[in-house]
């Protein structure tokens, strides 16, 4: 999942983060965007960086899970 390092290190480039999840740097850019626009992140512009900003309390969206926020979704998936 590409949003562990981000979760881990905010200010990773998506390089980096591809490497980290043994994916494309173009597949971690559409991931990172379709997780902007579900309103699971953010960007900031540092410099010339780009810092992410994880919103852990925000809850999944698929009705299943929706009981479930991304900080709880991620403390799961770490425990394995």
């Amino acid at each position: 999942m590409c949003c562990w390092p981000l979760a881990r290190k905010p200010d990773l480039r998506l390089r980096d983060i591809g490497v980290a999840c043994a994916i494309t740097e173009r597949t971690v850019q559409s991931t990172v965007t379709d997780l902007e626009q579900a309103g699971y992140l953010s960007r900031e512009r540092d410099g010339c960086r780009t810092r992410y900003k994880l919103h852990l309390d925000h809850a999944l969206r698929h009705p299943a899970e929706a009981r479930l926020s991304v900080r709880e979704l991620l403390e799961l998936l770490a425990e394995h």
